[in-house]
């Protein structure tokens, strides 16, 4: 049985460090949701545990640490489905031959790069109970992503949703996304199906199958909630319970086929209707409690799981150097690019770069996903975590190196149709976004 003292303990004093820090960050020009991830570091034995050991074996005792999992892995499901509804599939094909190149690029070369990175931290830091084409697979899928919900934070912050560089990366880092966690579902089920009796191929045919009724039946069934909140103004209690009842079923859907809860609610998100003011309402509805209270739970739980004390020597912390490295020239470096490529102005593609070198939460998730599935070991993981602050950090002051203000703050006049779509993208989401 939990102890609710402690469960309760647990949840305060993370509110009030993920919330103090998210204010400081905010003073330093950083979105809220970079000194949140901090904090849940410093929670964690990296700082507290090594300052105070007492204090942090009572606050965080391992025996507790399963309840406060469970609680942050409900608000990561809903917060996965809030970042698949903010992704409107019509809005991607509109920008054209920039984002189209731009966002396969910036798949690509950092995918390709952690792989050749991985011929080399293999033999370091993994070891033979994970075969090889997993490791790099996973590898070149975490270094791949982009957080779509702190990039468009960003831009929300900086008045820059209206400008080019704005609109290009945000299609670039949705179409990122998706693809992204569909190449991570493919790795989590080769190496599930690995230690599984279930075929492969049973596997595979169930996903395709489970996507294939979600996306031409079950969408057309989820429209009925925008008729109705069409019709009334409002969707009652009962209808938002109901469309959380599904995001929980569809979480299970994916989870009992063998890839991982998150994929389903993600999967909710992106083919529900995607009316801006319906958008906006259902985000309202669910974003305050999970952003303000169960994600800081996972940040903390994340820097539980961390530890930099781990990271030992020089040798160590080479590793952990070349991955930045790897992490930013792949990602940064090969979107900066393929947009000047486009015909794109060198600063504007280099303030691309910066913006789709952003990982944040996203990038957590996934690390997540890859230590419970055991894919990488725990020092990889605090070396992986370091590299999603670095590199979420740096975007802020990177991008006002590069950009001058004028860009940064210069909106280009567009219709209002399509002002409007880009707010059905949930683009002005809160702090967590």
């Amino acid at each position: 049985m939990p102890n609710l003292f402690t469960l309760v303990l647990q949840i305060a004093v993370v509110l009030a460090v993920c919330r103090t820090a998210g204010a400081l960050f905010q003073k330093i020009h950083q979105p809220r949701v970079v000194g949140e991830m901090f904090a849940g570091i410093m929670l964690g034995p990296s700082l507290l545990g090594w300052m105070t050991p007492q204090v942090s074996a009572y606050l965080f005792p391992p025996s507790s640490l399963g309840f406060l999992n469970a609680l942050s892995q409900v608000g990561v499901v809903v917060f996965m489905f809030l970042v698949g509804l903010g992704i409107n599939p019509k809005e991607l094909k509109k920008q054209g031959h920039a984002a189209i190149l731009t966002s396969h690029v910036s798949i690509t070369a950092p995918f390709v790069l952690a792989s050749v990175l991985a011929l080399y931290l293999y033999p370091r830091v993994s070891d033979n109970s994970v075969a090889f084409t997993s490791f790099a697979l996973f590898m070149g899928a975490s270094m791949s992503i982009t957080a779509f919900p702190v990039l468009a934070r960003i831009l929300t912050e900086r008045d820059m949703l209206g400008s080019r560089l704005g609109t290009v990366a945000i299609a670039c880092a949705a179409v990122d996304d998706v693809t992204g966690w569909c190449i991570l579902a493919y790795i989590v089920v080769l190496i599930r199906s690995a230690h599984s009796a279930t075929p492969i191929w049973v596997t595979l045919g169930g996903i395709v199958a489970f996507a294939f009724i979600m996306i031409h039946g079950v969408q057309r069934l989820l429209r009925r909630f925008e008729t109705i909140y069409r019709e009334r103004g409002a969707l009652s209690e009962n209808l938002l319970a109901l469309m959380l009842l599904l995001v929980l079923v569809s979480a299970l859907c994916t989870e009992w086929l063998g890839i991982h809860l998150l994929f389903g609610s993600f999967l909710m998100g992106a083919i529900m209707p995607k009316g801006h003011k319906f958008v906006r309402y259902v985000l309202d509805r669910f974003e305050t409690i999970t952003v303000t209270l169960l994600l800081p739970l996972f940040f903390a739980f994340t820097g539980l799981r961390t530890n930099i004390g781990l990271v030992k020597g020089s040798e160590m912390w080479i590793y952990c150097g070349l991955i930045i490295l790897v992490a930013t020239a792949g990602k940064l470096g090969g979107s900066t690019l393929a947009a000047s490529l486009t015909g794109m102005p060198l600063r504007e593609a280099a303030g691309l770069g910066t913006l789709m070198n952003t990982r944040g939460l996203m990038e957590l998730v996934i690390l997540n996903i890859g230590l419970d599935i055991k894919v990488i070991s725990p020092v990889l993981f605090s070396m992986m975590v370091m590299m999603a602050l670095f590199t979420t950090f740096m975007t802020t002051p990177v991008l006002d190196l590069i950009c001058p203000e004028a860009m940064n703050r210069g909106r280009v006049m567009q219709p209002a149709s399509e002002e409007a779509e880009l707010e059905g993208l949930g683009l002005d989401a809160t702090d967590a976004a």
